[in-house]
């Protein structure tokens, strides 16, 4: 018997993704920032901070102005998460421990590393992290030997190695350093084990995946957890995922569903915000183009005369599209907002402009800012529209 796919638009997908993503629909408060993370599954770090870093940009893009102390405790204190490399280095639900045992594994199995161990630097950070608690690479023995970025110290070596075989875990960011606890203390017993197949692992990832992003090709199940295709292909069946046709993805964009996402109608308020570049609904930039016909690039490490949208430019989310971006910066108690640029004609930008005001108030009130200053736009001649519409906004 022929089984019918369901087929979805490409305006029901990017809805779905939109809900599973929390950004349609009820905003999920009870839940606060701990429950964007259990939705999510994880949270990108990174060291730049314009308006703040991009983890605490992630929650309040779905929850609005949430107090920074409130994000910093739901991601470090209690035991509830933990960092890791997934996507990349990212917070995750400390129940998906025992999902990284495969890439613990492949970890220890590793037979050549940048930095080489010194003979007893590992037993002696595990040594330190057992008699005095929860440390820093300082505190340790200092994570640098004087060099460039990457001439680590020892210590740092040996922690850093420790973290990514699991015998360590970060337990918190303190002044964006890593504080290193001893996986023994910091993971709940009942998930400190590595007893899961390497498929299994892949498997159980592939799922949350799938419910993470609501509708998905195979390569976008893989790229959330940068698993390989080919192991995402080896499993998909067995994840409860269903397969799906998406218009206008084509033949080669097969793609798969969770069947909850299914089940109802996505429905509801869509976000007005300004999200990270690092923000799990955009971090894919071919599933970003593919889904919002939007092309997303993150010009921080672009040579500054090569920039065409800005250092930290952040997609404007609006209605369920992406309209443009804005490259924001502070300037004592002033969001700057030094390039917004719209995509689309012209007078689809103009239709943009109330929410790219609402967005920067929202932002401005958050980081505590009392005015915004628009200092260039893309098209020229809406700088004095969106200038006008910023200050009728309530900050």
């Amino acid at each position: 018997m022929t089984v019918v796919e369901p087929q979805l638009s490409a305006d029901e997908a990017r809805r779905i993704a939109l809900r599973a993503q929390g950004l349609l629909g009820a905003q999920d408060r009870a839940g606060g920032v701990r429950g964007v993370l259990r939705r999510l599954g994880a949270v990108q770090l990174d060291t730049i901070s314009v308006l703040a870093r991009s983890h605490e940009l992630i929650p309040c893009a779905r929850l609005g102005a949430v107090g920074r102390a409130a994000v910093e405790e739901a991601y470090w204190s209690g035991g509830r998460s933990f960092e890791y490399w997934s996507h990349a280095a990212c917070v995750l639900p400390v129940e998906e421990w025992p999902l990284f045992a495969f890439r613990r594994r492949a970890y220890r199995a590793r037979e050549s590393w940048h930095h080489e161990l010194a003979p007893g630097s590992y037993e002696k950070v595990i040594a330190q992290l057992r008699a005095e608690g929860p440390l820093t690479a300082t505190e340790l023995g200092g994570a640098k030997n004087g060099g460039p970025w990457w001439d680590w110290s020892d210590a740092k070596v040996a922690v850093e190695r420790a973290l990514m075989l699991g015998d360590v875990v970060c337990v918190e960011r303190r002044g964006w350093k890593r504080v290193y606890d001893l996986a023994e203390r910091a993971i709940p017993g009942e998930l400190r084990h590595d007893d899961l197949p390497d498929a299994e692992c892949v498997r159980r990832l592939v799922s949350q995946a799938g419910a993470a992003m609501g509708v998905a090709t195979l390569g976008d199940l893989a790229d959330y957890h940068r698993l390989r295709v080919a192991q995402v292909a080896e499993v998909v069946e067995d994840t409860g995922l269903v397969p799906v046709v998406v218009a206008g993805w084509g033949p080669q964009h097969h793609a798969w569903a969770d069947p909850a996402a299914l089940a109802t109608v996505p429905r509801g308020r869509h976000r007005t915000t300004l999200l990270s570049p690092f923000d799990s609904l955009v971090w894919d930039r071919s599933r970003t183009e593919r889904m919002f016909r939007f092309t997303h690039r993150l010009e921080a490490y672009v040579p500054k005369p090569k920039r065409v949208h800005g250092y930290f430019a952040m997609p404007l989310l609006a209605g369920g599209k992406l309209h443009g971006r804005v490259d924001p910066a502070r300037e004592g108690d002033t969001l700057v907002a030094r390039h917004a640029s719209f995509v689309g004609s012209e007078a689809r930008a103009r239709r943009a402009i109330p929410a790219m005001a609402d967005a920067l108030a929202e932002a401005a009130r958050w980081v505590g800012c009392e005015r915004i200053r628009v200092e260039r736009t893309t098209p020229a001649a809406l700088h004095a529209p969106l200038a006008a519409a910023v200050a009728e906004v309530s900050v």
